[in-house]
């Protein structure tokens, strides 16, 4: 078994191994998965000391927290078990979806709390003091151990926690994303709130399989629902990507590994949630929890991929509009 060291999330928030495993991929979002498969997955993941899982009501409607409910089975004490709500469309920020979300979520994944609960998106329809009010008042019953933001400003950050305290945001953040650096960051320090990097691994880009466009088939739903996937920035990115590679095989490191040791390198307070459909996978994101990277090796990184250095937006007009504007799509 291995043994993980552990972090905790924020000033207030659970104390978790140093990487968790995000879910979404066992629900067919990436290619067919056998759910058997993904039970063995997650007892695997729960042996080698991951305790931080992630999962959302929207991954599979439902699918994914119902699979892992039931892979938690004699093992939800084991664990600190995060999902998320309000991605699908506008008005599920209101108190009474909130509570109704909750309650279903708790229902598919056959336990009486859950240890974080995201909202997955801000809602544009609902004032963000009546969605935390909501979300404070299910920590006062018991049923959320820690409330959390997912795809959040740093400015909604600030309203939101003078409601209610927020433990952890949930943002995208890797080599090929650093936007969180510039304001989102540094505002949850000072706010004591710990971040759980999801796609740490570029959306695959910094997995080490894709070396070129030929690695990546042309049904690959990342084509169509990812800009940087777009035929006009896909060949730019993987040269960024066999940049990173370089460095990584001249350290004798998996690519994916210098990739997560390096969002681990950004300070105790950073979780990253990779997810897999593969035991190896598994055990090499691990691993990187055990790699410590030199200075030499950092700045080799920055020289490389600095903020910026991806091309192409994250997601598609209509999500990055309201992402970073609050409107409704």
């Amino acid at each position: 078994m291995t043994v993980l060291p552990q972090r905790r999330l924020g000033a207030d928030g659970p104390l978790v191994g140093a990487v968790g495993l995000g879910t979404m991929a066992l629900s067919g979002i990436y290619g067919e998965v056998d759910d058997d498969d993904s039970v063995r997955l997650v007892h695997r993941a729960i042996d080698e000391g991951v305790t931080l899982f992630d999962t959302s009501d929207s991954y599979g409607q439902g699918h994914n927290e119902q699979l892992l409910g039931r892979a938690l089975t004699g093992r939800r004490d084991q664990i600190v078990l995060a999902s998320k709500f309000g991605i699908q469309r506008e008005g599920l920020g209101r108190p009474d979806r909130v509570r109704a979300a909750l309650e279903a979520s708790l229902r598919r994944l056959g336990t009486d709390h859950l240890d974080v609960y995201y909202m997955h998106r801000f809602d544009p329809t609902t004032p963000i003091e009546d969605s935390m009010g909501a979300l404070g008042e299910l920590v006062a019953e018991g049923k959320i151990r820690h409330v959390g933001l997912s795809e959040i400003s740093a400015a909604r950050l600030r309203d939101a926690h003078a409601v209610h305290p927020v433990a952890v945001v949930q943002q995208e953040y890797s080599l090929f994303t650093r936007e969180p650096e510039v304001d989102l960051l540094p505002t949850m320090r000072e706010l004591g709130v710990g971040l759980v990097a999801y796609s740490p691994l570029g959306r695959g880009f910094l997995g080490g399989t894709f070396r070129s466009v030929a690695d990546i088939a042309a049904d690959d739903p990342r084509r169509s629902r990812y800009p940087r996937y777009s035929e006009q920035n896909l060949e730019r990115n993987l040269a960024l990507a066999r940049a990173i590679f370089d460095i990584a095989e001249a350290r004798h490191i998996p690519p994916a590994v210098l990739a997560l040791a390096w969002v681990l390198s950004r300070g105790d307070d950073v979780v990253p949630i990779p997810g897999t459909r593969r035991v190896q996978n598994l055990m090499s994101n691990i691993s990187a929890a055990a790699v410590e990277l030199d200075g030499v090796t950092l700045a080799d990184l920055e020289r490389v991929a600095p903020r910026g250095a991806a091309v192409g937006e994250r997601y598609d007009e209509a999500m990055s509009r309201r992402i970073e504007r609050g409107e409704e799509t």
